[in-house]
């Protein structure tokens, strides 16, 4: 179902079964949480044993919204659901099919994006009948989704509040509604023992099938680096993929050329960053060499997904 970030794969979030299918549908690790999704914020105070001050006020600010909160789950919440934790990650959508559909389906909806474990997100309902095909028993078709990138995730469970994950609903906007707020310190490795509180925070994540390289630095030596990549690529027969920008698209000669936005509106960028990836797919690249992008309010979630699309292969130039 579409939500206003990417499409979301819904099982009833209170029974562990459903939760069960959700993981087999997509492939994803059970130790991966999954997302509640509620449709009426009295809905909260079922499923989490306290909502801190500063959580209060997230959501009066920014529910309904692209924000997701980490709190103390109640007894209701399977562990299933909730990647065998005793917290539970807790978002409540602004798009109307979305709450339609939680509202018709009980009030709570487990829902994590509806690809495959590890692909890039899908932001239509092509990419999930792409993906997911005969694992899933319908898709509400919402056209294309509107933000492109998954919600923040604030967690909500130490003293000061710590994103998980960042998106739409920058790491700026939070500080300067609560004070202090941190950013996590980034991933925990594939083969690590520790629970990942959050999806996004443990696997190889929004991974296109060609080798996905970044490129970091001054304008004029990422254009030179990446030109020169690609043609040694190029020499050797290899289908080539370059995400570039509105700003740049002139300045690559050769290989398949995507523009994903303009850096003027990181939101373009964000909208368009995994139908990118997809593109690319279709059109069987092998290799991809995208330009990096300032890590400051939206930028920051651009360059989270790129570097876990990319598996953290990063060319500082």
């Amino acid at each position: 179902f579409p939500t206003e970030t990417v499409y979301g794969l819904g099982g009833n979030a209170l029974d562990p079964k459903a939760s069960m299918k959700i993981y087999a549908a997509k492939g994803r690790p059970s130790d991966n949480p999954l997302i509640i999704h509620i449709a009426d914020i009295r809905d909260l105070d079922k499923i989490v044993t306290e909502v801190p001050e500063k959580a209060r006020i997230l959501a009066e600010k920014y529910w309904p919204g692209p924000l997701t909160m980490i709190l103390p789950k109640a007894d209701i919440v399977p562990k299933e659901t909730t990647g065998g934790l005793d917290s539970v990650a807790v978002r409540f959508p602004s798009d109307r099919i979305a709450q339609e559909l939680i509202l018709a389906a009980g009030g709570y909806v487990a829902a994590p994006s509806a690809n495959t474990s590890g692909r890039p997100s899908p932001t239509t309902a092509g990419h999930v009948a792409e993906d997911l095909g005969d694992a899933i028993d319908m898709i509400i078709d919402g056209g294309q989704v509107n933000i492109g990138l998954e919600s923040t995730i604030v967690d909500f469970t130490e003293e000061v509040p710590v994103v998980l994950r960042p998106g739409y609903i920058s790491l700026e906007m939070l500080q300067e509604t609560l004070g202090e707020v941190r950013m996590d310190k980034g991933l925990i490795k594939p083969d690590s023992k520790v629970h990942p509180k959050a999806p996004g925070m443990k696997y190889r994540h929004y991974a296109p099938k060609a080798d996905l390289t970044l490129v970091e630095g001054e304008t004029e030596a990422v254009v030179e680096t990446i030109n020169r990549l690609a043609g040694e690529k190029l020499a050797e027969g290899r289908k080539v993929g370059i995400i570039c920008t509105d700003e740049t698209k002139d300045r690559y000669p050769a290989g398949m050329l995507e523009s994903i936005g303009a850096r003027a509106r990181q939101e373009t960028v964000a909208h368009n960053l995994y139908a990118v990836l997809r593109d690319f797919d279709d059109r069987g690249a092998e290799y991809i060499f995208s330009e990096g992008f300032s890590e400051d309010n939206l930028g920051r979630a651009i360059m989270n997904r790129l570097n876990k699309a990319a598996g953290y292969h990063i060319l500082k130039v």
